[in-house]
């Protein structure tokens, strides 16, 4: 599959809006969705958006995709 994204989504990405938690923390608005992505094809995407510049990837143990040892995965190697 290929998440390559076209230079008009990245530029969407680059200016969106972010949205200020209760404990005053911002956030991008807009974020990598992981449910209903398997183990085996969660990290690829994951390390893409990131190094596109995702900073929000939701995520929930209830995906049950182990997407949070994907993430650390990716910002270590």
């Amino acid at each position: 599959m290929d998440y390559t994204l076209r230079k008009k989504e990245v530029m969407f990405m680059m200016t969106e809006k972010m949205i200020t938690l209760n404990n005053g923390v911002e956030i991008p608005q807009l974020a990598l969705g992981t449910w209903i992505v398997d183990d085996n094809k969660v990290a690829e995407p994951v390390k893409t958006a990131i190094r596109l510049g995702y900073r929000h990837v939701d995520t929930a143990q209830a995906y049950a995709n182990e997407v949070i040892c994907c993430i650390k995965k990716v910002i270590l190697f």
